[in-house]
């Protein structure tokens, strides 16, 4: 009879990057086991060897008579996310993730591969003129949350989009990866059209210099070894971060109250009244985003 892993996902684009780690943990646990791989965004695991198949959480046709009913499978559902380890800031997701599932983590790594066909059509899909400096500039790809032009937790400020564009212009052809309907600077590239994961993520093999707010792309840089900048308001680098980038942290300001808030301090919809700051200049030292950026 075969055996099988089976890894469920639900979140986010980024979040299903991270997952090629916990998926590689739980093959790594259990290689005498084919891997089953059901998720929202599947085309990041395509790719990877050592994943058996991939489903769309959506369209999963006879997977209970196939994988469940009367076989040896083992499941791995779980929401990480709810765990007190994360709730408290414990431990990374990754690695708070494979503790979960009672895995023996070691070390494991986001990891993204690319076909021939997806390489080729970076180079059109991507023309820079000049070398390309890449920005994303706000979280949530696409999804129900896609009008909102700004959310301070999941956006990077206006004014340091500006202080950036300013600053690198004349050297850089700017590409900036922004959700449909978010604030975009004029006289850049601005993707804000959906693509699929995986040709969103060869920007980053034509990007030269990278500054991200948290989000997908941070997770992608990280998964082909490619250092960035990324800053972090709402969500913090010990968690969700990688130490191979230059994470800068927004200045916090613990007086504020959070009345809203329940098992984290601030929401990832960026909810207008929690937000702590008066100005924009108090959420980052914008010299020391564009130093990291020249270093």
């Amino acid at each position: 009879m075969e055996k099988y892993s089976i890894f469920h996902i639900e979140g986010g684009i980024g979040k299903h990057i991270a997952a090629t780690a916990v998926a590689r943990c739980i093959k790594n646990n259990h290689p005498d086991r084919k891997l089953i791989v059901v998720c929202a965004w599947p085309s990041p695991f395509v790719n990877l060897d050592f994943v058996d198949r991939v489903y769309n959480s959506s369209a999963a046709p006879y997977f209970y008579q196939d994988y469940i009913e009367g076989k040896d499978s083992l499941i791995f559902k779980h929401e990480p996310y709810f765990t007190t380890e994360h709730i408290h800031g414990q431990l990374p997701l990754i690695e708070n993730w494979c503790k979960l599932y009672q895995l023996e983590c070691n070390g494991e790594e986001p990891e993204l591969e690319f076909n021939l066909r997806e390489k080729q059509l970076a180079n059109v899909l991507w023309q820079p003129t000049k070398p390309m400096l890449l920005l994303q500039t706000s979280g949530g790809m696409y999804n129900q949350e896609n009008a909102v032009r700004y959310k301070w937790t999941r956006d990077m400020p206006i004014s340091v989009m500006q202080a950036v564009y300013e600053e690198f212009r004349y050297e850089y052809d700017i590409f900036q990866v922004t959700r449909p309907g978010a604030i975009a600077i004029s006289g850049v590239n601005v993707i804000d059209k959906q693509h699929s994961v995986m040709d969103l993520m060869t920007i980053l093999l034509k990007s030269e210099k990278r500054l991200f707010i948290d989000s997908c792309l941070q997770h992608g840089a990280a998964a082909l070894g490619l250092q960035s900048t990324v800053l972090w308001v709402g969500t913090n680098p010990n968690i969700f971060g990688y130490k191979m980038h230059n994470n800068i942290i927004a200045n916090q300001k613990p007086e504020f109250k959070l009345p809203d808030s329940y098992l984290f301090n601030y929401n990832f919809e960026g909810i207008t009244h929690e937000c702590p700051y008066k100005d924009e200049s108090e959420i980052f030292d914008v010299d020391n985003i564009i130093n990291q950026l020249k270093g």
